[in-house]
């Protein structure tokens, strides 16, 4: 926990959910010269915050929240990390200012899609003056590149996959669903849900040995930013787990929206699509073929 004498004006706050990115801004924060406060969330987030000022709040409690924020001088507040479930309508703690807005809170955080929600509490907490920034301010090298980023290049049926899964991936984000697309022989085969990225792979690969799904042809997986999307919260990631299910599905490679995609340990995901024999690549949406070469 933190120190009386260590809340700072301007102090940088990471709210920590599941998975490795928390860890990687917390990192590249204190690189920058700066000591952040993590505010791990109440069974979501799964990394020791040992060695960091931190406290531990449930989903919902709003409340809590607000009085971390003040009692550590935090100005600025990062969102990281995966939330897998929503919290029960009572477990909503709200503050006096988001009182007589709690039944509209309330819809949104219990049936909102994942981009209603993230604007929702991105509203609530700069509603005190404090500025909600993204992931990719703190820890800029996490943002993917146009290209293949390892050894492995794009088959011509590869482009043709791309193409197919990113234009699913671009309609799914438009209805506030997903992130991410399958595409197989130029056939959508699986679409992001409330699984997540891991899950979604490990369906391609049971449905691929159990016949549904072509042997012959590899695919990709496809993961862009929605395009109504704020990019403060929620880029699409990848790391070494995603290439690894991508391997186990059969699939060819993995392409990302560069610029608006975060690659978590990038060398070591690099050497682990190397090793698995498959592309790993950035996406420009503003370019034709989305930056790749036919």
């Amino acid at each position: 926990m933190s120190l009386p004498g260590d809340a700072a004006k301007g102090r940088l706050a990471i709210i920590a959910g599941s998975g490795f990115l928390p860890s990687h801004v917390a990192e590249a924060a204190r690189e920058a010269g700066e000591n952040p406060f993590v505010i791990a969330l109440k069974d979501e987030a799964d990394r020791s915050w040992e060695g960091f000022d931190h406290a531990v709040i449930g989903v919902g409690d709003l409340a809590a929240l607000s009085r971390v924020l003040e009692r550590n001088g935090i100005d600025r507040v990062v969102m990281s990390g995966g939330v897998r479930r929503r919290p029960e309508w009572r477990e909503v703690r709200p503050t006096l200012r988001t009182l007589m807005k709690l039944p509209a809170t309330v819809r949104t955080l219990l049936a909102g899609g994942d981009d209603a929600v993230l604007r929702m509490v991105i509203s609530l907490i700069e509603q005190d003056g404090r500025r909600v920034v993204g992931a990719q301010e703190i820890a800029p090298d996490l943002l993917a590149s146009v290209g293949p980023l390892g050894v492995v290049g794009l088959t011509a049926d590869d482009h043709k996959d791309v193409a197919r899964a990113a234009d699913a991936a671009d309609a799914l984000g438009r209805l506030d669903v997903g992130q991410g697309a399958v595409s197989v022989g130029g056939r959508i085969v699986a679409l992001e849900g409330v699984e997540g990225t891991d899950s979604m792979l490990e369906r391609v690969a049971h449905l691929r040995a159990g016949g549904r799904i072509s042997t012959r042809r590899r695919g990709v997986l496809v993961k862009l930013c929605k395009p109504q999307q704020d990019i403060r919260a929620d880029l699409p990631s990848i790391g070494v787990s995603t290439v690894t299910n991508a391997h186990a599905a059969g699939l060819a490679g993995v392409a990302v929206e560069a610029g608006r995609a975060l690659i978590l340990d990038r060398n070591a995901v690099i050497k682990a699509a190397d090793e698995a024999g498959i592309f790993v690549c950035g996406l420009d949406r503003g370019l034709p073929s989305w930056g790749l070469r036919a």
